[in-house]
């Protein structure tokens, strides 16, 4: 089986903000807004998408319109620092400060508007 494209989506309850926040700290530009989607993309290679629907619209099932726990959503960066300081200025509640991690990766978690647990990493030598 082979498939032409992957694409991960978000539920939200503020979508707006949501959209902000992405856009803000990781560079997203948008590609598709709506009163229900949002989709992301990075600037320098559009085939990177990321979406954000609203969590009461009827094409997320009811059972799944329910906070995230259990899950997060990893952005590998140039430089994680970087980002770690643009968090810092916005003021964004930081979860885990940068540290080096085991398997290479230096990284810090925070979470998004939504509660969705958010793993930003680089890896290092």
């Amino acid at each position: 089986m082979s498939f032409s494209r992957i694409l991960t989506n978000i539920c939200s309850d503020r979508l707006s903000e949501s959209r902000d926040f992405y856009v803000a700290l990781l560079g997203f530009e948008i590609s598709y807004d709506s009163d229900w989607y949002v989709q992301l993309r990075n600037p320098s290679n559009y085939e990177q998408e990321f979406g954000i629907i609203l969590r009461s619209h009827n094409l997320v099932p009811q059972e799944f319109q329910t906070a995230p726990t259990g899950m997060y959503v990893t952005f590998v960066v140039p430089d994680v620092d970087e980002v770690y300081e643009k968090a810092l200025d916005m003021g964004i509640h930081i979860v885990q400060e940068p540290r080096n991690e085991f398997y290479g990766q230096r990284r810090f978690l925070t979470t998004d508007p939504n509660g969705c647990l958010i793993d930003i990493c680089s890896p290092f030598s």
